[in-house]
């Protein structure tokens, strides 16, 4: 900082971008804490376990369209953290689709390495009080009042206009009015596998789901393991019942794709905020001279990428906002 003492920052989330952020400024020498309500980091970097299973039941793939985020996957896959699944599932395109391994949520993890990632903490409400030494404070449902120099919040747009209608800071022109899709995903542990084709998934494949993909054929499960995303519609019209009934459903539904195989096992997961529908141009928004940032895949850029770039806009806007006099 311009009066010579560390930088302390706060990232509310610890997603792709929240932990992007974190990793960046904690590189640039500022004294960073992560806050994340559940029990470990991720978001949508999701990999579960049922019994001999593995499941990416979060993010399926990512590509790379940008120099930026080609670097990085370019170090993680000289370090074995990820490889090219296909080139495209109807047919190739160019642009290959990249995985994890030994599952999404392992890029999470790596990029969580030498960050101090509180889990269990959810954010409550966020205060801005400039004459502080640290005049950005989150109180946690705890209680707890943390302060910092500055705040990035990474959680989906909804929950960050929460968190930032107690700040004071005008949000009429920022992108939090932004609605998202949901998703349904089924995950079936069967006793065969079966043939999705010789990309391993398929895109868009009847009304009722949007992918269907092949986990062992990704290379993370050893045994055979599906993932089913259902699509918006039929997720927001089934999203009511509990989760006896949309495992029935969905189960209902996924049999025709099972060849005659026998499910194990399963189990369902419920994303309330999968997809943002409509894209704010820019990487990143802030306010109150960048000491409040907010990012994450709603922002400029496709979807994983764009949550990775998002979190490094962050880090940079708070970077220069305390470098100031």
């Amino acid at each position: 900082m311009a009066d010579g003492r560390t930088p302390r920052a706060i990232v509310i989330g610890a997603g792709l971008s929240g932990l992007a952020a974190a990793g960046r400024l904690r590189r640039s020498g500022a004294e960073v804490v992560v806050l994340e309500r559940s029990g470990g980091p991720g978001g949508r970097l999701a990999t579960r376990r049922i019994g001999a299973a593995t499941f990416d039941h979060g993010a399926q793939f990512f590509t790379v369209r940008t120099s930026e985020f080609d670097a990085q996957v370019t170090e993680w896959r000289e370090r074995g953290l990820v490889r090219i699944w296909n080139r495209g599932f109807d047919r190739p395109d160019g642009h290959p689709r990249y995985v994890a391994v030994p599952g999404m949520n392992g890029l999470a993890k790596d990029l969580a390495r030498g960050t101090i990632v509180e889990t269990g903490e959810m954010a409550f409400r966020l205060s801005l009080d400039p004459g502080e030494r640290w005049p950005v404070g989150v109180m946690t449902d705890d209680g707890a009042l943390r302060r910092a120099d500055a705040v990035i919040v990474g959680c989906p747009l909804p929950q960050a206009f929460s968190l930032l209608l107690t700040t004071g800071v005008d949000l009429a022109d920022g992108p939090f009015h932004a609605e998202y899709d949901r998703t349904a995903a089924l995950l079936v542990h069967l006793d065969r596998p079966v043939d999705l084709g010789p990309s391993g998934g398929v895109q868009q494949p009847d009304d009722v789901f949007s992918f269907i993909g092949d986990n062992a054929d990704k290379g993370i499960s050893s045994v055979p393991a599906l993932t089913f995303h259902a699509r918006p519609q039929w997720s927001e019209d089934h999203w009511g019942l509990d989760r006896a009934a949309l495992e029935a459903e969905l189960r209902g539904e996924a049999a025709r794709w099972l060849d005659g195989a026998s499910v194990v096992a399963a189990q369902i997961k419920r994303w309330r905020f999968a997809t943002p529908r409509r894209v704010w141009p820019e990487r990143c928004w802030s306010a109150a001279d960048g000491r409040l940032v907010v990012c994450g895949d709603a922002f400029a850029g496709p979807r994983i990428e764009a949550a990775f770039l998002s979190g490094l806009a962050a880090a940079d806007a708070v970077s220069t906002a305390l470098d100031r006099p």
